[in-house]
């Protein structure tokens, strides 16, 4: 209680000069700032569970894990210019400051990816319609990109459902699968929550997946790149900085199955959802980010380099994820280790890049890890970019309580009870949200 007291008494000192003292000064701390501090009242909705907290802390690690203990931090303004041009139309996000904030983010942190094949193929391996005890039709489809004499191939899988719009097209929700198989299993043998492909055919969606190790595995060992598309395209990035990593990898292998989705004409290439769980919430962000043919993106506990604010240093650290993954990423975000607040951006920003697409940001409660906070009030801050569009997002202080989605136009945010995973409640929710955004015309009983 001593520590913080004295911290309290830090940061009332630091802003006493404002006019500000008391609890609003401490607020400052906590609350998420854009190019000068920003008071706001005392954040309410969910809260931290007690008991989750002290088992944490009792590992004696140095992590922050309580609000308290978040330092204050400035984030950089996401409508202002490298030259200090402030953007106050889409024309000038769009033809401006969007690429430079997509250069930023290839710069220092995914890589840089090559451009499209020249040339991608598909063959349909296989076709069962009587998936799914008669609801679905499943395609499993080979993907091969071609380009400059070198190619790379691997599966996805789709799930079509058999009662489909009178347009004959169906709306499709990607999951970029990083778990084993199992997790993902098309042939239905295997039933795992984490892809309830059962679920998204009865509310009327396609259920797409591919593996993502299938594209570059999980594993940072030159062997191992060698086995993935990173080890035939190259990229343009140079190693010791910017080449593309794993996360960009698994980003690219989705714009892959979306080129091919574009040529099915069971489904509606206009409203494809990418939906990714930590790693692969991550790769769900970028693959937004850089394809704007997705119509959704969804963000399941992605953390830190995903939906998180990596400077409020709550969870996991720039340090330890870099330790750990460091082929999630490319070389010059390592050279942010410590440096957090010197980073050229935070990824209120990547979410930026999605507007004013509809954007779908999901936490888990025991989840410190990942800071739950950080990942809705990095939401909160891309609101600016929406409201170009005329869109909003949500008050720094309306983190909703446990298990009570908020959704606001293109914007959806929830936490759910439980720890680090992806449940069928997730995928309720982003479904509720897709139902919402996208107005589906009523399935034809007779279509097969």
């Amino acid at each position: 209680m001593r520590c913080i007291n004295l911290w309290t008494s830090v940061v009332q000192l630091r802003f006493r000069t404002m006019g500000l003292t008391g609890t609003a000064a401490l607020l400052l701390a906590i609350l998420p700032v854009t190019g000068q501090p920003v008071a706001s009242t005392q954040p309410t909705g969910w809260q931290p569970n007690p008991a989750v907290l002290t088992a944490l802390e009792s590992k004696n690690t140095k992590w922050v894990y309580r609000e308290a203990e978040v330092p204050a931090y400035t984030l950089p303004e996401a409508l202002v210019c490298a030259d200090g041009t402030k953007v106050t139309t889409r024309q000038q996000w769009e033809q401006k400051r969007r690429p430079e904030t997509l250069e930023l983010f290839e710069k220092y942190e995914f890589g840089r990816s090559p451009k499209a094949p020249a040339d991608v193929r598909f063959e349909v391996l296989e076709t069962k319609a009587d998936a799914l005890e008669g609801a679905a039709t499943l395609k499993r489809v080979s993907i091969t990109s071609i380009d400059a004499g070198k190619s790379f191939a691997f599966s996805a899988a789709v799930l079509i459902p058999n009662k489909r719009p009178t347009s004959g097209r169906a709306p499709a929700l990607l999951l970029i699968n990083h778990r084993n198989e199992r997790s993902g299993d098309p042939t239905r043998q295997s039933r795992v929550e984490f892809w309830p492909a059962e679920e998204i055919i009865a509310r009327g969606y396609a259920a797409a997946i591919f593996q993502a190790e299938a594209v570059d595995p999980d594993n940072g060992s030159t062997g191992a790149r060698a086995k993935g598309v990173r080890g035939v395209f190259a990229g343009p990035g140079n190693p010791e900085q910017d080449a593309w990593a794993t996360i960009a990898a698994w980003a690219w292998g989705a714009s892959r199955v979306m080129d091919y989705l574009q040529t099915d004409t069971q489904i509606d290439a206009t409203r494809v959802g990418v939906v990714g769980h930590s790693r692969g919430g991550k790769a769900a962000l970028w693959a937004g980010a850089t394809d704007q043919r997705f119509a959704l993106v969804m963000s399941n506990s992605s953390g830190r380099g995903g939906a998180s604010l990596t400077r409020r240093k709550l969870g996991e650290s720039l340090r330890i994820i870099n330790e750990r993954f460091p082929y999630w990423f490319n070389a010059n975000y390592k050279k942010y280790i410590d440096r957090e607040n010197e980073l050229p951006f935070d990824q209120h920003q990547l979410l930026a890049l999605i507007a004013p697409r509809a954007l779908y940001v999901a936490s888990s409660d025991a989840d410190m890890w990942a800071d739950q906070r950080g990942e809705f009030l990095s939401l909160v801050q891309a609101g600016p970019v929406y409201g170009l569009y005329g869109a909003k997002t949500f008050a720094a202080d309306a983190m909703p309580e446990l298990e009570t989605p908020l959704t606001n136009g293109s914007v959806g945010y929830h936490i759910r009870r439980g720890e680090h995973d992806l449940k069928l409640y997730d995928w309720q929710r982003v479904m509720d949200f897709a139902d919402k955004i996208w107005t589906k015309p009523k399935a034809d009983p007779g279509k097969p």
